[in-house]
């Protein structure tokens, strides 16, 4: 039985303990979920794009002002994804270590597919073929669709890369904890192996079948797996496609014989309706942020076959 007087020391060493914690901040619930798994029950990633906005324009609560304050880690995809956010990096973050996982060293990079078909070989790309793609320059403009996609988190090889980054980022700023997040960042890195072999055998029954997205933010995921994405009724989930544009894909519906439209929660299901109007395609809803699952080290693995699924169950013959 512990004395009383033992109680308060051994309080203050457990709080002193945590303290020595870093402060992390994310910008998106999949990088929250990365970071979390990195930190494992050495402390939680704040987040600040609540699920369901759109990261590509956001108006911060006073909350997560405050969080970016304190905050001595900053992990967040970049400047393509959400340019609104450097300024309140550089006013508010002032103290903390900010890393644009986009400029990680081995991510891979794609630019932006400015058309409303692509191209018919598209989904044919080996996914072992794109080592030469990685970290390119893009000239990262605004998102105005003329640099890069930034939907890298879409393909796990690139969340492999930043896991290790991430542990890094942590060992620097935590040298006590190293060892924790370098072993979460590896069993973490290890049951993304084993993910990917299972999404593979999902998807290659369905790898020919030429589909439709509404928004164009899963080349990194269709690339990886090698689907055959056939077009994207619109550039952004942020804005509308032109009726030139909706007449682009009716017509590449008719004559590739598109099996499938991917819509997203957000978007109007008329406009879907609209788009595919005559045609036997099928519609499915899909979601590159996982709006509706649960937040926290599980989302980035439940997302990856979330997608999957959906996809498989609507491509199938």
């Amino acid at each position: 039985m512990l004395k009383p007087g033992l109680a308060l020391p051994l309080i203050v060493l457990a709080q002193a303990t945590l303290a020595e914690v870093p402060q992390v901040v994310t910008d998106i619930a999949p990088i929250q979920s990365l970071a979390a798994q990195v930190m494992g029950d050495l402390g939680g990633p704040a987040m600040i794009v609540e699920p369901g906005a759109s990261p590509h324009g956001y108006a911060l609560r006073p909350s997560q002002a405050r969080a970016l304050e304190q905050a001595d880690l900053v992990f967040w995809v970049g400047h393509p994804l959400a340019p609104w956010l450097e300024t309140p990096l550089e006013r508010l973050a002032r103290r903390a270590t900010i890393v644009e996982l986009l400029e990680t060293e081995g991510t891979i990079e794609r630019p932006f597919r400015a058309t409303a078909v692509f191209a018919p070989d598209h989904g044919e790309d080996s996914h072992e073929d794109h080592t030469d793609e990685s970290h390119q320059d893009d000239g990262h403009e605004d998102h105005d669709h003329a640099g890069t996609d930034p939907h890298a988190w879409l393909d796990p090889e690139n969340a492999k890369v930043w896991l290790g980054a991430m542990a890094e980022a942590l060992a620097q700023a935590d040298p006590e904890h190293a060892d924790t997040y370098r072993r979460n960042a590896k069993a973490a890195q290890d049951d993304l192996d084993l993910q990917i072999d299972r999404i593979e055998a999902v998807l290659r029954p369905v790898s020919d079948r030429p589909f439709v997205v509404f928004h164009d933010a899963y080349q990194y995921f269709e690339t990886r797996f090698g689907l055959a994405a056939s077009g994207a009724i619109s550039l952004s989930d942020a804005s509308a496609p032109s009726p030139a544009r909706v007449q682009d894909i009716r017509d590449e519906i008719q004559q590739y014989g598109v099996v499938c439209v991917f819509s997203e929660p957000q978007f109007n299901p008329g406009l879907v309706a609209t788009v595919f109007e005559g045609s036997n395609a099928r519609t499915a809803v899909i979601d590159p942020m996982g709006t509706q699952l649960e937040t926290g080290p599980s989302l980035y693995g439940a997302l990856l076959d979330q997608l999957a699924g959906q996809m498989a169950g609507c491509l199938k013959k």
